[in-house]
């Protein structure tokens, strides 16, 4: 089977190996991100808030140092907010009732908004105008919704009559636009809220159980699947009405093996994955 390799894209620096990765990102201008604390968070009990630190690495290799106060979520998702911000939320909700499941921070750290987007998180991608996308699993609320950085819901797929939409498995945020690929049904819907026509476009599909999608053109890569396929590549055409199969391999890292246990993010016409320490990011780019 084809192999295609991951491009080496950005890596925390050697100095800050010692603190544990709560969460990374690659946001939508290009810029990883890494949300460290100083140890891993304890099972069980409440967590009383701590202070984290945010690297960020840029695709020119530039590194900025972020500190943010008191951050309440235990197992949290990262992304940057366009003006230098950080938004940090909780996964789940049980422990954050009270509107403070998702954390807004400024440029300095400082937290400057808390409110509740709903429980099982499974993507939160930050758009090119500051709008947050989040994707849920298979808990209430399901779906897919945009939140504006103060807290307005801007956007449901509620009433997007999107086929089987009971898990977002993967989805790619670039731009001010959203790819999807949800569970059950596997259709590539592309979601573009600000368009009077057609704001929502859903394509059949029959590579099932991808947790990443990268879209450039006419051409759409799926990346993941169940068992044996977790590191499966499959390349497609994207048609009037549905999505065409062209080729199907693995995605490996640089170093010959598969990534493993790993975390992905897509962004237009990439993939980025990170495996376990979680220390490095590659990237698959569809464009090239």
């Amino acid at each position: 089977m084809q192999k295609t390799v991951l491009v080496p894209y950005a890596h925390l620096p050697r100095a800050h190996h010692e603190h544990h990765v709560l969460a990374s990102t690659v946001d939508v201008f290009g810029t990883a991100h890494w949300l460290l604390a100083e140890r891993a968070p304890q099972r069980g009990g409440d967590v009383p808030p701590f202070d984290a630190l945010v690297v960020s690495v840029d695709p020119g290799g530039n590194v900025e140092l972020t500190e943010l106060s008191a951050v309440r979520a235990r197992w949290p998702h990262l992304d940057r907010l366009p003006d230098g911000g950080f938004v940090v939320a909780a996964s789940r909700v049980r422990r954050y009732e009270d509107g403070n499941q998702v954390q807004v921070f400024d440029a300095l750290g400082r937290e400057t908004a808390s409110f509740s987007v709903g429980d099982a998180i499974e993507h939160l991608l930050v758009d090119e105008a500051g709008q947050i996308w989040v994707g849920h699993f298979d808990e209430n609320p399901i779906g897919i919704h945009r939140w504006s950085f103060t807290g307005q819901h801007t956007w449901t797929s509620d009433d997007a009559r999107i086929p089987g939409l009971f898990d977002c498995y993967a989805l790619n945020v670039s731009g001010t636009a959203a790819w999807a690929c949800p569970y059950t049904d596997f259709p590539l819907v592309a979601i573009r809220p600000d368009r009077t026509d057609r704001p929502v476009r859903v394509w059949a599909n029959r590579i099932r159980g991808s947790h990443a999608v990268a879209v450039h053109g006419e051409r759409v890569a799926f990346y993941g699947g169940y068992d044996e396929e977790q590191d499966r590549l499959a390349l497609g055409e994207i048609g009037e009405a549905s999505v065409e199969p062209r080729d199907v391999g693995l995605l490996t890292q640089p170093d010959g093996p598969a990534p493993g246990r790993r975390r992905v993010v897509g962004r237009g016409s990439r993939i980025y994955v990170q495996a376990e320490p979680f220390s490095a990011w590659g990237v698959f780019d569809l464009s090239g």
